[in-house]
């Protein structure tokens, strides 16, 4: 397996990566004096983990110090925007998507059993604003506006109709007998609904039903689904990943990335993103685009984005500070670029009136920073 390139990331300062200029380090000497009780043996933790990113924060100095440029590629980076925390108080944040006609986020906080609304008019957030959710996880919007989920509880992929009725796409009511569905993407050219089934909702209470089989597939083998726009027809399309997780297609289609938690349950997995060419309703050639090792430690890729540039923004997570967040990568696999969080990452989406927001959900709390791009599939944009 190919393995990408380690990078070093440092404590407080902008990377040394960085090619535009940065604000001077902080020394431990200056520090121990302002704390005054600081041992003189006591490491100093990443910033990322120092920082209060809420709204009571205290002003940072720009560039933003956790948006980490690794290779000369990565050019999203706007040097005077910061990070942001625009909510906290979830359980297990989960499933962001935009609607770009309401101009509103949605997302999941599977164990609390609801979806939340983050509006970008006054950055006001309903909670409850689908409840129960059915501990619901992955969301998106079809090309006609329409939210659609995957439910960990009924163990289906739903669609919300104009109308306010629920149409069960895939699950126990049609006699597919699912895990768990986690992830869900639309494919723009036929409609097509492409959805991970890794099973975790069927794993555990907490986040869904408990399959009393004592395995880590729970009803059948892991799998990636498509259902057919026009038929409803549901087909196994991939079942190489242990566990495939997120999903999200390259610009134009052609490809169709999946990441791989399997490590989680099964000690041979690898911890990698893998890469398909879509060949019309089947996936081809199935191979590693990235394996998310660095600093030989490595992670689990989760969520996943594609920019307009073919760029693949994985959220990283399940390490510790310095890694946990978000890893963006270029179409040939290479690391190219981080932002640092403080929670474990668990997805993100491109967002906002123009297509150049990244929205991240972190274990408790929604994240947001500006880039110097724009998602490939922004609905509204």
């Amino acid at each position: 397996m190919r393995r990408v390139q380690a990078h070093k990331f440092l404590d407080l300062a902008p990377s040394s990566h960085e090619t535009e200029s940065s604000a001077p380090s902080v020394s431990r000497r200056n520090l121990m004096k302002a704390a005054g009780a600081i041992a003189a043996t006591t490491a100093m933790a990443p910033h990322a983990l120092a920082r209060n990113f809420g709204p009571d924060a205290e002003p940072i100095r720009y560039p933003e110090p956790d948006v980490v440029k690794l290779d000369p590629r990565f050019t999203a980076k706007i040097g005077n925007t910061p990070i942001v925390r625009l909510h906290t108080g979830t359980l297990w944040a989960e499933g962001p998507a935009w609607n770009g006609v309401g101009r509103y986020l949605v997302w999941s906080d599977i164990p609390g059993d609801e979806q939340l609304r983050w509006l970008e008019e006054d950055e006001h957030v309903s909670r409850q604003f689908r409840y129960p959710s059915r501990n619901s996880n992955g969301n998106t919007f079809d090309w006609e506006g329409r939210q659609i989920t995957c439910e960990h509880k009924t163990r289906r992929v739903v669609r919300y109709e104009h109308d306010g009725s629920v149409t069960n796409l895939a699950g126990p009511e049609n006699g597919q007998d699912f895990n768990a569905p986690n992830d869900v993407v639309v494919h723009r050219e036929d409609g097509s609904i492409w959805f991970s089934d890794p099973g975790y909702g069927s794993l555990l209470d907490y986040e869904g039903t408990k399959a009393d089989t004592g395995s880590p597939q729970p009803y059948r083998k892991e799998a990636v689904y498509r259902i057919d726009a026009q038929t409803g027809e549901v087909d196994k399309v991939a079942d190489e990943p242990y566990k495939p997780n997120g999903l999200c297609f390259s610009p134009d289609f052609s490809i169709l990335y999946v990441a791989d938690t399997g490590a989680t349950h099964y000690s041979e997995a690898e911890k990698i993103i893998w890469a398909y060419d879509v060949d019309g309703k089947t996936l081809k050639n199935p191979r590693t685009f990235t394996d998310m090792t660095l600093d030989d430690k490595a992670g689990l890729a989760d969520g996943i984005d594609c920019d307009e540039d073919g760029n693949i923004w994985s959220s990283a997570g399940w390490v510790g500070d310095g890694y946990d967040g978000v890893h963006i990568f270029a179409p040939n696999g290479d690391r190219i670029g981080q932002i640092r969080l403080p929670e474990i990452c668990s997805n993100l989406c491109f967002g906002g009136s123009k297509g150049n927001r990244l929205f991240m959900t972190a274990s408790q709390s929604l994240y947001a920073v500006y880039v110097l791009t724009h998602g490939a599939h922004v609905m509204g944009a």
